[in-house]
């Protein structure tokens, strides 16, 4: 499912809290994204025609929820950067990063704990 940079923000709001009504998505993405009303509820309807959030009538009003995990949408964004950008291939994603931007000892720890993990699994 293709999610737009926009959609996206809206689902964040939905997955950091569900259901909400679009004056309650409104309320929290308009300012900081300088979005009009408009324009937050025509996201909303763009998610629900795709199949990513539902709608619940809740008296005159709907509450909206998202269909989509945000586990699962981050696995697809990855696996279509990895795809697009690097041929499927982790490592030159993990080297290219390190080549950008200095990794920390940390991150070069966790990245370590990762292959050990993987390679326990195999």
């Amino acid at each position: 499912m293709q999610i737009s940079e926009a959609e996206s923000r809206v689902m964040e709001a939905l997955w950091r809290d569900s259901p909400r009504s679009a004056e309650d998505v409104v309320a929290e993405l308009a300012e900081p994204n300088g979005w009009a009303e408009a324009t937050i509820k025509t996201l909303l309807n763009r998610l629900l025609n795709k199949g990513a959030i539902t709608a619940e009538r809740d008296g005159r009003r709907y509450l909206y929820a998202p269909v989509l995990r945000r586990e699962d949408w981050v696995r697809g964004e990855s696996e279509s950067l990895l795809d697009r950008l690097f041929g499927g291939q982790v490592a030159p994603l993990v080297a290219q990063f390190s080549q950008g931007r200095k990794l920390s000892p940390d991150d070069i720890a966790e990245l370590r704990k990762l292959i050990e993990a993987l390679d326990d699994e195999q």
